[in-house]
């Protein structure tokens, strides 16, 4: 019961990662057309408060998928939990070695040279919305994988049983067998 519930936090807590950054992904096509004026001030605005929640999804999701990993380490689910858990952690990454510094740039600029952002967001433009992109892509295989293990561990029906909608004694001991090990 224990593995369920962290199953069950891990995948909340990389879906609502995923959805920031899918966010990014739905507005990209509408932003590359933006002057830098508009770009600016949509960039400036509209993201406040995505550092802090998205980075709350992010790292909540990383260290949960970890914590599965570990806790599944002895059955079939273990490497596409594993999988999962490396790429949210790649898109962590990406987004510190991508993403993050054009944000820092961006801070700087906002203090010393407010004049000059425009221009700079123009200038760096393709790195954080591709680089977004990237985090995105590398996101929703993890994503992907983890809903793989669980359903890799979720009984199926056997034909035959006279109510698919109830699980027979002979399913809950198959299940049961391979839960032991």
């Amino acid at each position: 019961m224990v593995i369920r519930g962290w199953r069950f936090v891990t995948l909340i807590l990389a879906a609502l990662a995923l959805t920031m950054e899918s966010a990014h992904v739905l507005e990209l096509p509408q932003k590359m057309q933006y002057g830098a004026q508009m770009y600016s001030a949509v960039n400036t605005s509209l993201y406040r408060y995505f550092a802090i929640v998205d980075g709350v999804y992010q790292v909540g999701s990383i260290i949960a998928a970890e914590v599965l990993a570990f806790m599944v380490r002895k059955r079939m689910t273990f490497t596409l939990t594993l999988i999962g858990f490396f790429c949210l952690l790649l898109a962590f990454g990406v987004w510190l070695a991508v993403v993050a510094p054009v944000n820092s740039d961006v801070a700087d600029a906002l203090r010393s040279a407010p004049e000059s952002v425009p221009m700079l967001w123009l200038r760096l433009r393709n790195r954080w919305e591709y680089g977004r992109a990237a985090g995105f892509v590398l996101q929703l295989v993890g994503f992907c994988a983890l809903v793989l293990s669980v359903l890799m561990e979720t009984p199926k029906v056997w034909e035959g049983e006279k109510n698919p909608g109830r699980v027979s004694e002979r399913t809950r001991e198959r299940v049961m067998a391979t839960h032991a090990r």
